[in-house]
Parts: structure tokens; C-alpha cells; sequence
């Protein structure tokens, strides 16, 4: 068990990395603006549960084929940037098509939570993260490395369950105003759209090099 001192040290790092939007959290943001309060919760417990992945990617040393495997880290990385413009451009094309009168129909809990979970695990930068940061806190001589991975992982995705879901809130509330106007109702699809498109963009290439 890790000590007092290392498990608050843990938490100011957490909280201060988690204050600080990344792409989940605009994707979190972005899904919720979008779609509303319901939608935003559903994609930060999808988001998240790929975090408990990543977590137990760290813990099994999985994440280290991404660390020497310049393939794998590029085959992840496109993966990802691919699913996140395609999201894009399935909005844009949305937005063309639907006229003013058109009520936007909300995509399905399931799908909502699956798009969730796969933008956050197709994010080689994430798996990174998790491998990088966890064992930063790891004492050998205060018990199993792997549980203490699996400890940290959990705090840090409980944690990050808190700051997602408050974004996710201010997400449904300005998504909110401007669904009351049919013009800023067509402005935020285009938005939402070049969002996503530019997440993608940014996943394949910043950070192209093998870390």
C-alpha cells in the first residue's frame, strides 16, 4: 500500500493534469454540446473505461510494444486519427442535409458509449501516458508493483470520471443555447464537425515520433 505522502502527491499530479482539457475532454465536450447532458455522461464512462484498459495495458507491461514498436505505435496512432475525422465528416455531411425543421435524433446510449470508448483507446498517446505516469508513484517495498499500477489507474480514472462529467456539464449547457436558435444550431454542427476533424488531424501528426 502506498504511503500517505505518495498518494497525495498522486492526487495533486492526477487533478492538475486532469484540469487541464485534452483531447477526450474536448471530445467529451464537443459529444455533449452536441447531443446534451445524457450524451456527454455516456461518453465520459466510455472514455473512461478505456482508461481502465490503458491502466491494465500499464500494469501487464502491454503498453511497452508501443514504446518499442515504431509499427504498432503508427498503426494505433491512424487508427485513431482516422475514426476521429470520420466522425467529423459524418457531422458535416449531417449538417448538409438536414433542413431547419429537422429535430436531431440522438444516437444510441450504446453507440454513444462506444464511440466514447474507442476514441480514447485508439489514442496510442493516451496508452503512453498511462505507462509513463503510474509507475512514477510504484514503491517495490510497499507491495506488488501491479497492484499498485492497478490502484493509481483506478484513482486516476475515478478522478478523471469527476472532471469529465463537470465538463460534460458546461458541454450540454452552452450546447443548449445555441439549439435555440436554428442558425447557431447549424453553426454548431459545423463546429462540432471541424473539431473532430482537426482531433484527428492533430492524433496523426503531432507526436509522430516513437516516445
Amino acid at each position: 500500500m502506498p504511503t500517505f505522502s505518495t498518494l497525495s502527491l498522486f492526487l495533486l499530479a492526477a487533478f492538475g493534469l486532469l484540469v487541464a482539457p485534452g483531447p477526450a475532454v474536448l471530445y467529451v465536450i464537443t459529444r455533449s454540446a452536441e447531443q446534451g447532458r445524457r450524451a456527454g455522461f455516456t461518453t465520459v464512462l466510455g472514455v473512461e473505461l478505456a482508461g481502465l484498459v490503458h491502466t491494465a495495458a500499464a500494469a501487464f507491461g502491454l503498453s511497452a510494444l508501443l514504446l518499442t514498436s515504431a509499427l504498432a505505435f503508427s498503426i494505433v496512432k491512424y487508427l485513431g486519427a482516422a475514426y476521429l475525422i470520420y466522425l467529423g465528416l459524418r457531422t458535416l455531411l449531417t449538417a448538409k442535409k438536414d433542413s431547419p425543421t429537422q429535430v436531431h435524433i440522438p444516437r444510441s446510449t450504446s453507440q454513444l458509449f462506444t464511440q466514447g470508448f474507442l476514441v480514447n483507446l485508439l489514442n496510442p498517446k493516451t496508452a503512453l501516458f498511462f505507462y509513463a505516469f503510474l509507475p512514477q508513484f510504484v514503491d517495490p517495498t510497499r507491495g506488488a508493483p501491479i497492484e499498485q499500477i492497478f490502484l493509481f489507474g483506478g484513482i486516476f480514472v475515478l478522478l478523471a470520471c469527476c472532471t469529465d462529467s463537470v465538463y460534460a456539464l458546461l458541454g450540454s449547457t452552452v450546447g443548449k443555447l445555441l439549439r435555440t436558435n436554428v442558425k447557431l444550431r447549424r453553426l454548431q454542427r459545423y463546429i462540432t464537425g471541424s473539431i473532430y476533424i482537426v482531433l484527428g488531424i492533430t492524433t496523426a501528426v503531432i507526436g509522430s515520433e516513437k516516445k
